[in-house]
């Protein structure tokens, strides 16, 4: 009688005994929802939370402009329908972000963030830049106001990329910081020059994010992170106003009527919304009672409008958003796509969590609009651009690119979004020393031309003889004529006495 192994109790049925069915359910467990594995859906993620977001600003800032523009002696439907415009504008850009090349965006990043370097520096001059609520930090289009500030950011985050993607194979510390750590530094001198303190939080962001996937050392970290909590406290300890806002972000109800004012009417808003809010276009504190309810404190408008459902719909679809963006990088095989996904991705999703954070009262008022929803022509048309350039990341996957060349595609969808060409295999990075400097790189070899020379062998070894090549008109040095084998004349054949060449 042969003894039969029992499998343990609750070990379940193994791998050999369990059905097709459980295999396959298995697999599916580990790796997330089949619906999750098409090639396509990082593209489809991306374009869906951004589009539904972009519909849920354009119906709020129609509701929310609609009775200040009535105060001001204008058509009620005049600021939706100059956003409108913007959003179409916005969706050129993102088309135009669709076609554009990797190869473009890394050459042309140096020279972009050299522009806005000087765009930032040109807006300080009385007589180019305007100076609007205390903040030298416009130009006049004459249609529209620009914030040089803005795409700074998207130059910022491509620039960054391009040079940690360049360096990635022999990246050490020294070459991670400099010039990136320089280069945030004199913007963030610009900026709170304005001032802008809240832009020189968005490029801290920014500057976190590339470092991060940089792969920083913990010292790094300690390092920055002790002189960002200096450079926070000088910062407030100057500024007399940027102390009261602090205090009046930790007890706003100490001073409602002035330095809280904003942030008590923000809470108010959010309250008298409930759950499901008060209706579409019934909010109260759109009638004077609370300033910039259409660009800066429009997620209490949605508060109070479209209760807290409306609230949790924005958050998450903001939170699709971020996970699309970071799939994107983590699917790619190209450095930079990687460095510029995560990046722009944290842009984004960071200064959305830095305005609803202040709305609803646990972070300080920084004055950041909310991406796609906050009323605002060139930073509306600014972020339909960066989501182009996220969906054109998802499109070259290499999986995407695959899915693409197999299916058939008309004239009109060929030419308004080619399929992107295949991405190259990042280089695996050398081990560093314990000093965190690189190897020194091991010499080549010289190569006689049109000829293959052989190996180094151990002495005592019998020399092996290279096989000759093409035919080149280079030769041999004489350290190589001892290890080539030398080429024998081929006889042809013979000719006749007095018949010409």
């Amino acid at each position: 009688m042969t003894a039969t192994a029992r499998p343990r109790a609750g070990s379940g049925p193994s791998e050999s005994t369990a059905t097709p069915t459980a295999r396959r359910y298995r697999v599916r467990r580990l790796q997330g929802p089949a619906w999750l594995d098409g090639p396509m859906i990082s593209c489809h993620l991306v374009l869906g939370a951004a589009g539904l977001l972009l519909a849920i600003g354009l119906v709020m800032v129609f509701s929310a402009s609609s009775v200040k523009a009535a105060l001001a002696n204008e058509p009620v439907w005049a600021p939706g329908v100059q956003q409108l415009i913007w959003a179409a504008i916005g969706g050129v850009a993102l088309l135009i972000a669709l076609r554009l090349p990797v190869g473009f965006l890394r050459r042309w990043a140096g020279w972009a963030m050299l522009g806005a370097v000087v765009l930032l520096v040109a807006v300080l001059i009385p007589g180019i830049g305007i100076q609007l609520n205390g903040a030298r930090q416009w130009f006049d289009l004459g249609v529209a106001h620009l914030q040089p500030s803005e795409p700074a950011k998207l130059a910022f985050a491509l620039w960054g990329a391009h040079l940690l993607a360049v360096r990635d194979r022999y990246l050490t510390t020294k070459s991670l910081l400099l010039p990136l750590i320089p280069m945030f530094l004199l913007l963030a001198v610009l900026l709170l020059a304005e001032p802008d303190f809240g832009g020189v939080m968005t490029f801290a962001v920014i500057l976190v994010a590339l470092l991060w996937t940089g792969g920083a050392k913990a010292k790094v970290w300690v390092g920055l992170i002790s002189a960002g909590v200096i450079g926070i406290i000088g910062l407030i300890t100057m500024a007399p106003y940027r102390a009261a806002r602090f205090t009046s972000f930790l007890d706003p109800f100490a001073d409602a009527s002035n330095t809280g004012y904003q942030a008590v009417r923000g809470l108010y808003a959010l309250a008298t919304g409930g759950f499901w809010g008060v209706g579409l276009g019934n909010s109260r504190m759109k009638w004077g009672l609370l300033p910039y309810g259409e660009s800066d404190y429009i997620f209490a408008i949605i508060g109070e409008e479209l209760g807290f459902l409306g609230c949790l719909v924005v958050a998450t679809l903001y939170g699709v958003l971020a996970y699309a963006g970071f799939r994107i990088a983590r699917r790619s095989a190209d450095r930079f796509v990687q460095l510029a996904s995560i990046a722009i991705t944290t842009w984004l999703v960071g200064q959305a969590t830095m305005n609803m954070g202040y709305v609803v009262g646990l972070l300080p008022v920084t004055g950041v609009t909310l991406p796609l929803i906050s009323a605002g022509g060139t930073s509306l048309v600014l972020t339909l651009f960066i989501v182009g350039l996220l969906a054109r990341f998802a499109r070259s996957e290499p999986a995407a690119i695959e899915s693409q060349q197999r299916r058939t595609r008309g004239r009109l969808a060929r030419w308004l979004l080619p399929v992107p060409a295949a991405a190259v295999a990042p280089i695996r990075p050398r081990r560093r020393s314990a000093s965190g400097e690189a190897p020194e790189r091991p010499r080549r070899r010289p190569v006689v031309a049109g000829r293959r020379t052989v190996a180094r062998v151990p002495e005592g070894a019998p020399r092996q003889r290279s096989v000759p090549v093409t035919p080149s008109r280079a030769r041999p040095t004489a350290e190589d004529r001892g290890r080539v084998a030398p080429r024998r004349p081929v006889p042809g054949p013979a000719r006749r006495p007095g018949r010409p060449r």
